[in-house]
């Protein structure tokens, strides 16, 4: 079993706590590794490392920063049978939900280092006649990135990698969940050769950590992605200092469908957007409101894909379609938001309770019907693999029922009716739809949300500019001059 360390200055080092955490395999139930508990002499080691680094590096022509990103996207390349093996092992993944992400964490840094040539200032016109206005864009400063357990790998580089081609240290608090591949990511960019202080890595406990990284005065932007109220807490920690803050949080994604619908495909769809991550993904679509004129045929053929479904630890198991959820207190939270359901007058059409195993968080794919607005699987975020299903009749009231919540992250419609496709696009009230596809969002799109799903976004130039401070010069000459 191994035991990590922090990453700080260019080293691995101890932390000022000599407390350990234990990182479970929920698939298992094992202790897998463990990481220091680190706390608040940590990060203020770490933001004094950042501090030291930041002029040499926001000053590092950008093509320099970016050939890191290449490198360590090599790296992770050439340990990919390794990382998919941890990941699987720590967050319960599938072998080949492992896959994509690490392929995807590789695509990201390579994606991100293509933009060291292309993001640019501007020249304004000006007012007078001997001016020029220039509009710089400048790294933000310091970073602090707070990572959770659904997609640590992936996240990870979604907060470095934007970093780096932009010149802003950074620091990095992985969960305590899913450590792992985040210190083994340390140890790739270490050996990537980054300069010391530019990237720094502290394990531990969120509150330990987010709080007192949140209201340094020295961090510019923190950026969260995780829970509404982990989200909240940080705004908060941050208000003190009038610090950006840059969140991805909760989402509660309503898939529409509609009765010119292809419903084989929305079955298939919408099943991948369900089960994807064992359902615990922001982007999961989380409620489905159905037609009433194909009601029973979705209905069915969603029911018997769910009970087809096959969970197990994909480590040790062959043909998993999902694994165990990531923790204890997720399936209990799962488990008691279908029985209150049930309470409240729900229908299991098929599963709705944990796995009889000897170990492992395992929950049975469950599709619910009977399902009412007012229900807690409609109103709050599930993260786990049910499915509520509530049947419509008039598409101006269902798209109203879509916009019924305090999240507005991902949204889909399944419609081969333009009219519907397009009038849905102009009412949803969310960051995204997806239409006639599963919820998944594009590296150079823009992954953002609305109202309690967060603040600012990542992914394309619109993210990458969230790292990005922007500065006007007025310059103005002496046309005069001979």
């Amino acid at each position: 079993m191994k035991s990590y360390q922090i990453y700080i200055n260019g080293q691995f080092t101890k932390s000022n706590s000599e407390e350990m955490i234990d990182v479970i395999n929920p698939a298992t139930e094992e202790v897998i590794s463990r990481i220091p508990k680190g706390d608040e002499k940590d990060v203020e080691r770490a933001i004094e490392a950042a501090k030291s680094s930041q002029q040499d590096w926001e000053h590092k022509p950008s093509i320099e920063r970016a050939e890191y990103l290449t490198t360590i996207a090599n790296k992770i390349e050439d340990r990919k049978d390794t990382f998919i093996k941890m990941l699987t092992e720590e967050n319960g993944k599938t072998t080949d939900a492992s896959k994509a992400e690490v392929e995807l964490t590789i695509d990201y840094f390579r994606y991100m280092a293509g933009w060291a040539r292309r993001y640019e200032g501007e020249v304004l016109q000006s007012d007078r006649p001997n001016e020029n206005i220039l509009v710089f864009k400048k790294p933000i400063g310091i970073v602090g990135g707070i990572v959770p357990w659904n997609f640590p790998m992936f996240i990870f580089a979604r907060k470095v990698a934007p970093a780096f081609v932009t010149g802003c240290p950074i620091i990095i608090k992985p969960s305590q969940y899913t450590p792992n591949t985040a210190c083994e990511l340390a140890s790739i960019i270490d050996e990537a050769g980054v300069p010391k202080g530019v990237f720094n890595l502290i394990t531990g406990k969120g509150s330990d950590i987010g709080t007192p990284l949140a209201s340094s005065p020295d961090i510019a932007m923190i950026s969260l992605t995780g829970s509404y109220p982990a989200g909240s807490k940080v705004m908060e920690a941050a208000a003190k200092n009038i610090t950006k803050v840059n969140l991805e949080l909760g989402g509660k994604a309503p898939a529409i469908v509609t009765k010119h619908a292809n419903i084989d495909l929305a079955v298939e769809k919408i099943t991948t957007s369900r089960i994807t991550n064992n359902g615990q993904a922001c982007t999961n679509a989380e409620r489905v409101y159905v037609h009433e004129d194909v009601a029973e045929e979705f209905i069915s053929k969603i029911t018997e894909t769910f009970k087809n479904t096959k969970v197990g630890d994909s480590l040790n198991e062959e043909g998993c379609d999902i694994g165990p959820l990531a923790n204890e207190q997720q399936i209990d939270s799962v488990e008691e938001m279908v029985n209150n359901a049930v309470k409240a007058g729900a229908v299991v059409k098929t599963g709705g309770k944990r796995i009889d195993r000897d170990k492992g968080f395992f929950f049975e794919p469950t599709v619910l019907t009977d399902v009412s607005q007012d229900m807690n699987v409609i109103q709050e975020e599930i993260f786990g693999p049910v499915l509520p299903i509530v049947v419509y009749s008039d598409f101006d009231k269902v798209l109203e029922a879509a916009n019924d919540t305090n999240y507005g992250l991902s949204s889909s419609i399944f419609s081969d009716n333009m009219h519907e496709v397009m009038k849905a696009s102009n009412v949803l009230r969310y960051g995204e739809t997806f239409v006639n596809r599963e919820n998944f969002e594009a590296v150079q799109g823009f992954h953002a949300g609305m109202g309690q799903s967060g603040i600012g976004g990542a992914d394309g130039k619109h993210g990458l500019n969230e790292y990005l401070s922007t500065h006007v010069i007025y310059m103005e000459y002496d046309q005069n001059i001979k």
